[in-house]
């Protein structure tokens, strides 16, 4: 354990305590995936042993975003969560920047080569569409586009449209990003929640809850006073982490 969950001393000398779960609960943050499903398989089976050894009464799962992207089967994850993993744990996902990135190159409103060289390419083998070359043309990527339409499962597409872009569990926020320092939080942009970097992460701003958050890779999990980081690469290091919290006490799960 870290010292996150004890109480520190306040500024006018009162004691503040550390942030919790709501009594009865715990949670399992899961960090970035990136197509990853072995290392997706790895971190569900610790969850369902640290499950049954902790009976609590509400356990919850919540998904960070980046499923898609960059590893060797986004299609495969996302098969994986519509298997219903974790029978009896609640599920919550969030919608990343790489799902934003993937739905816009659908609708077309994103520079379809950008989401390539950031893992686009390996979303698209995943669903047995070839990429189109560097140098392809308008007609190429809309012919790209359109096989994607046509390969992607209903229940992806459904799947995909049903993500959420924060969750709230007692003293934490889960989000994909980051959120907006200075800005309340039914008043941060979207785009905020699935991108943000630099304004966030170097914020020593007391948000009014701790922030837990991927997309920011480390090489181990980032615990700051308001915000906990557990995007540790699994695409890039092999290293899947899962976040577990119960009142107010921590750990981690990895692979």
């Amino acid at each position: 354990m870290s010292d996150l969950g004890t109480p520190d001393p306040g500024t006018d000398g009162m004691v503040k305590a550390g942030p919790r779960v709501p009594p009865g609960t715990r949670i399992y943050a899961i960090g970035d995936i990136h197509g990853e499903t072995a290392l997706l398989r790895d971190i569900y089976d610790q969850i369902e042993a640290d499950g049954a050894r902790h009976l609590s009464k509400r356990r919850v799962v919540v998904h960070l975003g980046d499923y898609m992207d960059c590893g060797p089967d986004p299609a495969g994850v996302i098969d994986m969560f519509l298997d219903d993993p974790l029978p009896g744990f609640e599920k919550i996902w969030l919608k990343g920047n790489h799902e934003d990135f993937m739905e816009e190159f659908l609708t077309g409103e994103t520079q379809t080569h950008s989401w390539l060289v950031n893992g686009g390419g390996e979303t698209l083998m995943s669903y047995g569409v070839a990429p189109p070359g560097f140098f392809a043309g308008p007609e190429e990527i809309n012919d790209t586009r359109q096989a994607l339409i046509l390969a992607m499962p209903p229940e992806h597409a459904r799947f995909f449209d049903g993500l959420a872009l924060t969750h709230r569990e007692g003293d934490y926020l889960f989000v994909h990003a980051g959120i907006r320092p200075g800005i309340g939080l039914d008043d941060q942009n979207p785009f905020d929640l699935m991108w943000i970097r630099s304004e966030f992460v170097l914020s020593d701003e007391d948000f009014g809850f701790t922030v837990v958050h991927g997309h920011t890779p480390v090489p181990e999990p980032e615990i700051r006073t308001n915000r906990i980081g557990i995007d540790t690469g699994a695409v890039y290091w092999g290293c899947l982490t899962c976040l577990v919290l119960d009142g107010p006490d921590h750990f981690f799960l990895q692979t």
